[in-house]
């Protein structure tokens, strides 16, 4: 498409890490172990991929120490303690993460704490691996911060990985990709690359998740879909959080609920709420997904058989309520001016899966 291409000023950060990309390159983790200097490498993994971390270790041969497998989701500081007493056991002075995002924040707390390198090998669509965010949950709250003592140094995607996600998670960590990237199109700190990033991230999702229901082996689509995921993530690691995220962290912070299945649901209506103040900015993804952006993406939403309600989440009504006093009481930067009474009706308008108004102008 033709775009105007009258700029005005910014600044640009491009992200320091290395990545590798390819099917196969889980095969190459142990040569990066060994570029970054690193002899004893500890895996980490959730409870659940204990197998798939077991499998690496055994690449790494002799720089492998062992497998930490306790990573839980959002990241709760008493596991992050109960990890790092088990880092330090082993001597290790390395991470190597393989999993979504609850392994990948795992690795970014020990890193946070001791300065150890990491190594990340995402089998999810999260994106959080190549960004420099860390969200951590302590008594019911989902706090984030950002350093580049955060940031991976190094990304390893190997599609094969991914081959084997189901469909249902599929979906869900496609949307939360997809949620990344289009944030990044109107953050205050933003930027012309990190917007042909996002788009281009977007039209591989949106290629990709559709022909994944519809085959969940194809191979193609896998590797576009991941492809996406790491665009995606690139950049939010480049730009500022906004209303969208902050709903998604105070939500499963307070009620503990699934990230990539709440990033899902909250996309459409987060979306459109912006939309009716700046619906300029969200030209591309408006066009990308048909009609308006948000119920573009609430329809995209049920063709791929996403789910579309906190209330299927097992959410009440008396909680969004909490969510919304909790999100409001230190929110992020939003183009659209953020109120309480306008945080809780788009909460109940996610609660019940309503598809967004399309509208434009001046918030109601």
């Amino acid at each position: 498409m033709i775009r105007d291409t009258t700029l005005s000023s910014f600044v640009h950060s491009g992200s320091p890490a290395r990545i590798v990309f390819g099917r196969g390159s889980v095969q190459t983790v142990s040569a990066e172990v060994e570029r970054l200097g690193c002899s004893r490498a500890v895996v980490l993994s959730t409870p659940h991929q204990h197998d798939e971390a077991t499998r690496v270790l055994g690449t790494l041969g002799a720089l492998g120490v062992g497998v930490v497998a306790v990573a839980e989701m959002h990241t709760p500081t008493a596991v992050t303690a109960r990890a790092l007493i088990e880092v330090e056991n082993f001597g290790a002075d390395c991470i190597v993460a393989i999993g979504g995002g609850s392994t990948t924040g795992l690795g970014k707390a020990i890193a946070a704490r001791t300065g150890l390198p990491q190594v990340v090998v995402p089998t999810t669509y999260a994106g959080s691996e190549v960004t420099p965010v860390l969200g951590e949950t302590e008594n019911g709250v989902k706090t984030t911060r950002r350093g580049p003592e955060i940031l991976p140094e190094t990304v390893v995607y190997d599609p094969d990985l991914t081959d084997s996600m189901p469909i249902e998670l599929t979906v869900a960590s496609g949307l939360n990709a997809i949620a990344h990237a289009v944030e990044g199109t109107y953050a205050r700190d933003g930027s012309p690359i990190y917007t042909l990033m996002a788009i281009e991230g977007l039209r591989a999702l949106r290629d990709s998740l559709p022909a994944l229901v519809e085959a969940p082996s194809n191979q193609d689509a896998r590797d576009g879909a991941l492809y996406g995921a790491w665009l995606c993530g690139t950049v939010l690691g480049g730009v500022g959080m906004s209303v969208h995220h902050k709903l998604c962290h105070t939500l499963g912070g307070a009620l503990d609920l699934p990230h990539a299945q709440t990033h899902a649901i909250m996309l459409p209506h987060t979306i459109g709420f912006v939309e009716e103040s700046v619906p300029q900015t969200l030209t591309d993804v408006a066009t990308l997904f048909g009609g308006s952006a948000g119920a573009g993406l609430h329809d995209f939403a049920v063709d791929i058989g996403a789910p579309l309600r906190l209330a299927d989440l097992g959410v009440t009504a008396d909680q969004l309520d909490l969510v919304a006093d909790q999100a409001i009481a230190s929110p992020y930067w939003s183009p659209r001016p953020l109120d309480r009474d306008s945080i809780r009706r788009v909460l109940q308008d996610a609660h019940e899966g309503t598809r967004p108004n399309p509208r434009s102008g001046s918030p109601a």
